[in-house]
C-alpha cells in the first residue's frame, strides 16, 4: 500500500537531534524556525537529499555522472519519498548570453514564430538566435554590448603631465610610456590639462588630425593614449594577465554595439517583422505587453507556437514576473526573481506526486506581492504534488495545511521537532515562533534627527523616472515599493554617485577552508593566543601552514573521485578529521586545542576564549544573530542570508569613519524573532555615526526607519518614481501598497494573512 506520508526516523542530518516525523503528502506543509534551528537541514539536507539520491541511481552510469551529486543524510529510515524538485534562491547567473527569455524558453517559441511568420523570410529559427553563428550580429558576436574605452576616466585635468595627468598606469611620470608624450615637445608636460587648449586635450587622446594641427606636431608614428591604451589591452588575443584585467575593468566600459543596436541578431534578422514589429522590439516589452500581442497571431499553422508562447509567458505573470522583458539578462534579475523563473516551467507539468521544495519564496517580495507567490503554490499542490516551504513569512505559515516547527534554538539549543499542526494552534503553542506571531512592533514614533544630507540627482538607471533623491545622513533609511519599483537601481545609483559601501547576499567565498573567524580576521588573533601560551609560532595553528596534517593538507578529509559513482569523502585517518598534526593539538589553551577551537559555536567562543581581544570580536558574530556557527565552519555553506550577515560583522569590526552602508534585504533567512537582534545591530552602526540605507519589505523593518523613500506605483515602466519621502509615521496614503501594508496592524494583519 501507498504511503501518504514521507516518513523519517532518527534524522541526525547537521544538527538534528534524532528527529522523528511524518510530513503528509499532497499537501502544502511549511517549515518554520528560528535561523539555524535545523529546518533546512530536514527538508533539503535530509528529504531532496535522499530523493534526488535514489533518483539517480535509476539512471545508467554514463547519465548519472553528469547528474547533480547529493550527499546522503545521516538518518535511520526515510519512507514514501517522491522524485524531488529543489527550487531555491541561488541567482540564475549565467553569462552575458542568457536572458529571461533563453532561461525560461520563450525566446525559443518567440524565435520559432518569426521563422514561420515573419516579413521578410529570413530562415529557420537559427536566424534569431544570437547564440548561433548563423544569427549573432558579428559586431558584438551576440552580447549587443561591446567593450569601449572609459576615456573619461583616463585624465585628472587638475594635474599636469608631470604631475600624474594620464592615470593609466604605465603612463604617468617615470612609466614606460610617459616620454612618448612628455619628451616630444608637443605638450606642455608642466601645465595642468585643465588650462590645456580643447585642441591639445584631443590631441594627447586621439592623435589624429587633433595631432596634425598642434603647433608642433607630433612625430611620425605618433599613437593617442586612447589608441595605445586600446592596441595593448584591447586589442591582443593573449592569455590576459590578472594586471591587465583590473586595468581593463577600471578604464573600460560596455556600450551597446553599434552595428545592432542592442538586438544582438545579424541585419536580416533584425528587419523582419510579425505584426509590425521586430524580434528586438518584441524583446524589449514588458511581459504583460507581449503576451497580449502574440495572442493576436491568428494563422492556424502556427497555432501550437502561440499556445506554448503565451503559456509561457502566462506563467511569468502568475507569479508576479510580468513586468521583465524576455532581453533582461539573468545577471540582473534578484534571488527572488530567479526563484520565480525556476517555477515557470513547472505550471504547466502533468507530473503528479512530485515533491516540490521551495527556500523562501517570498524573498524580494512586497507584502501586496505575497498573494501570487501563495497562488503558486496551492497551483502545484492541487495538481497533485507535495509542497515543502521553508519559510518565515506569516502569510505563507496561514495558508498551509500543515506547518513543521523545528528548535527551539539554533545549532545545538535546536535540531528538535517542537511543533506539528495547524496555524491556528502554532499561534496558541508558546513555541518561538507562536510567540513572535503575536508580536507587533509600532511604528517609530520619534525618528532620529539626521546629521546632514546628500543628494542623488537624475536617477535615470533602468526605469528610474530622472529622479532627484534626498538621503539623510546619520540615520537609517528604508527603500520600500513593489518588486521592479526601482529600489535597488536607485540604491545603484547612491553607490554610483556617493560611493557608498554595500553588504549584500553573495557568497563571501567558494574556499571550503574559509571560515567565519577567518574571513572576519579574528584566526589571527586566536593564532597568537595559543602561540603565546605554548612560547611556539603562530603560524603552527593554521591548517594552511607547517601545522597542518600532511596527508589531508588540513582539510580533515581525503576525497576520492569515483567517475560515474558518487565520490567518496573519508575522514583522515592520520588526523582524524582534526586537520593538524599530532604535535600541534598537543599545545592548549585552557585544556582546549586549536581544534576543539575549530568545533566550538561562536557564543561557546565568546564564553571559554580567555582573551578580551577574541571574545570581543566574536562578539560582534555573535551580535548580528550568527552565534550558532561553529568558527571552523565553511562559508560556502551558509545562505545568502548568512553571509551577508558576517559581512555586517566584519563592518562592525573595521569601521571607522563615518561610512554609508547599502543592505540588500538583509532580512533574508531570518525568523521573525531575529529581526529584533539585526535591528539592534544597525541601531549600532547608526550610534557609531554611519549612514544605514535598507532595501526591505519586512515591515518590522519598514515601521522602525528614520526616513522612507518609497517607489512604485508598480514594477517595470509602472514604477521608477518617488511616492513619499519623509517620517514613516507620516505616511497616511493608503491607496499606495507600503501606505496600505503599513495601515494593518496586529489582528488585522494576521486576518489578512488568513483571508
Amino acid at each position: 500500500m501507498t504511503e501518504r506520508n514521507i516518513s523519517l526516523r532518527g534524522v541526525r542530518t547537521n544538527n538534528l537531534a534524532e528527529v522523528d516525523v511524518d510530513v503528509p503528502r499532497n499537501r502544502l506543509v511549511v517549515f518554520v524556525g528560528v535561523s539555524g534551528s535545523g529546518k533546512s537541514s530536514l527538508v533539503f539536507d535530509t528529504i531532496a537529499a535522499e530523493a534526488g539520491h535514489q533518483l539517480g541511481e535509476t539512471f545508467p552510469p554514463f547519465a548519472r555522472n553528469r547528474l547533480p551529486k547529493w550527499a546522503r543524510p545521516d538518518v535511520e529510515h526515510i519512507g514514501g519519498l517522491t522524485p524531488v524538485v529543489v527550487i531555491d534562491q541561488r541567482r540564475i547567473g549565467g553569462n552575458a548570453r542568457s536572458t529571461v527569455g533563453t532561461v525560461t524558453d520563450a525566446w525559443t517559441y518567440l524565435r520559432l514564430l518569426f521563422s514561420r511568420l515573419s516579413s521578410p523570410h529570413v530562415g529557420e529559427s537559427n536566424h534569431f538566435s544570437f547564440n548561433d553563428p548563423a544569427g549573432m550580429c558579428t559586431g558584438c558576436s551576440g552580447l549587443g554590448e561591446v567593450v569601449v574605452s572609459a576615456v573619461e576616466r583616463f585624465l585628472d585635468l587638475d594635474k599636469s603631465l608631470a604631475g600624474g595627468g594620464i592615470r593609466l598606469p604605465g603612463f604617468g611620470n617615470g612609466g614606460y610610456w610617459y616620454s612618448q608624450y612628455a619628451d616630444i615637445g608637443s605638450f606642455d608636460e608642466h601645465t595642468p590639462l585643465r588650462h590645456w587648449t580643447p585642441s591639445e586635450r584631443k590631441a594627447l587622446l586621439y592623435g589624429g588630425e587633433a595631432a596634425a594641427k598642434l603647433g608642433r606636431k607630433p612625430p611620425k608614428g605618433y599613437e593617442g593614449v586612447v589608441e595605445r591604451f586600446e592596441r595593448i589591452h584591447l586589442h591582443t588575443s593573449d592569455n590576459l594577465s590578472e594586471r591587465k584585467q583590473d586595468v581593463i575593468r577600471r578604464f573600460t566600459r560596455s556600450a551597446t554595439c553599434a552595428e545592432c543596436s542592442g538586438d544582438r541578431l545579424k541585419e536580416a534578422a533584425r528587419g523582419a517583422t510579425v505584426l509590425g514589429h521586430t524580434i528586438g522590439e518584441m524583446s524589449r516589452l514588458e511581459i504583460t505587453e507581449l503576451v497580449n500581442l502574440v495572442r493576436a497571431v491568428e494563422p492556424a499553422r502556427v497555432a501550437p507556437v502561440v499556445d506554448a508562447l503565451t503559456a509561457r509567458l502566462e506563467a511569468m505573470i502568475t507569479i508576479g514576473l510580468g513586468y521583465l522583458t524576455l532581453s533582461r539578462a539573468t545577471t540582473t534579475l534578484s534571488g527572488g526573481e530567479s526563484q520565480r523563473i525556476k517555477t515557470v516551467k513547472h505550471l504547466g507539468s502533468s507530473l503528479t506526486e512530485m515533491t516540490y521544495v521551495v527556500d523562501e519564496p517570498t524573498v524580494g517580495l512586497h507584502p501586496t506581492d505575497v498573494d501570487s507567490v501563495i497562488e503558486l503554490l496551492e497551483r502545484l499542490r492541487d495538481s497533485g504534488n507535495n509542497v515543502l516551504v521553508v519559510e518565515h513569512d506569516p502569510a505563507v505559515m496561514a495558508h498551509a495545511d500543515q506547518i513543521v516547527e523545528i528548535g527551539p534554538g539554533a545549532g545545538a539549543a535546536g535540531g528538535r521537532l517542537v511543533f506539528q499542526g495547524t496555524f491556528s494552534r502554532l499561534r496558541d503553542a508558546g513555541t518561538p515562533t507562536g510567540r513572535a506571531l503575536a508580536r507587533h512592533r509600532p511604528l517609530k514614533r520619534e525618528p532620529r534627527p539626521a546629521t546632514g544630507h546628500f543628494t542623488v540627482t537624475d536617477a535615470c538607471r533602468n526605469n528610474l523616472r530622472h529622479l532627484t533623491v534626498r538621503f539623510p545622513t546619520g540615520v537609517m533609511t528604508v527603500l520600500t515599493g513593489v518588486a521592479g519599483s526601482g529600489k535597488s537601481s536607485l540604491a545603484d545609483e547612491l553607490v554610483a554617485q556617493h560611493g557608498a559601501t554595500v553588504i549584500d547576499q553573495k557568497p563571501v567565498s567558494t574556499n571550503r577552508r574559509s571560515t567565519p573567524v577567518t574571513y572576519t580576521g579574528i584566526a589571527p588573533a586566536i593564532r597568537r593566543l595559543f602561540a603565546r601560551r605554548n612560547h611556539v609560532a603562530a603560524g603552527l595553528f593554521s591548517a594552511n601552514s607547517g601545522g597542518a596534517c600532511p596527508d589531508c593538507r588540513g582539510l580533515g578529509v581525503i576525497y576520492t573521485d569515483l567517475a560515474f559513482m558518487d565520490g567518496q569523502e573519508v575522514v583522515c585517518e592520520t588526523c582524524l578529521g582534526r586537520r593538524f598534526t599530532s604535535e600541534v593539538l598537543a599545545h592548549t589553551v585552557d585544556g582546549l586545542s586549536i581544534a576543539d577551537v575549530d568545533d566550538l559555536t561562536v557564543d561557546e567562543g565568546v564564553a571559554r576564549l580567555p582573551e578580551a581581544a577574541v571574545s570581543r570580536e566574536l562578539g560582534r558574530l555573535a551580535a548580528v544573530g550568527l552565534g550558532y556557527l561553529r568558527l571552523g565552519q565553511s562559508l560556502s555553506t551558509l545562505s545568502g542570508g548568512e553571509c551577508q550577515r558576517v559581512k555586517i560583522a566584519r563592518e562592525l569590526r573595521h569601521a571607522e569613519a563615518p561610512t554609508t552602508y547599502v543592505l540588500d534585504e538583509p532580512t533574508t533567512g531570518l525568523h521573525m524573532d531575529d529581526i529584533g537582534t539585526l535591528m539592534h545591530v544597525l541601531d549600532g552602526l547608526v550610534g557609531q555615526g554611519h549612514t544605514v540605507v535598507v532595501i526591505e519589505h519586512n515591515l518590522d523593518v519598514v515601521r522602525q526607519a528614520d526616513w522612507l523613500v518609497d517607489l512604485g506605483p508598480g514594477p517595470g515602466r509602472h514604477g521608477g518614481s518617488v511616492l513619499y519621502e519623509g517620517h514613516v509615521a507620516d505616511y497616511t496614503d493608503r491607496g499606495n501598497p507600503t501606505g496600505h501594508a503599513l495601515g494593518r496592524t496586529g489582528p488585522e494583519a494576521l486576518a489578512h494573512a488568513r483571508s
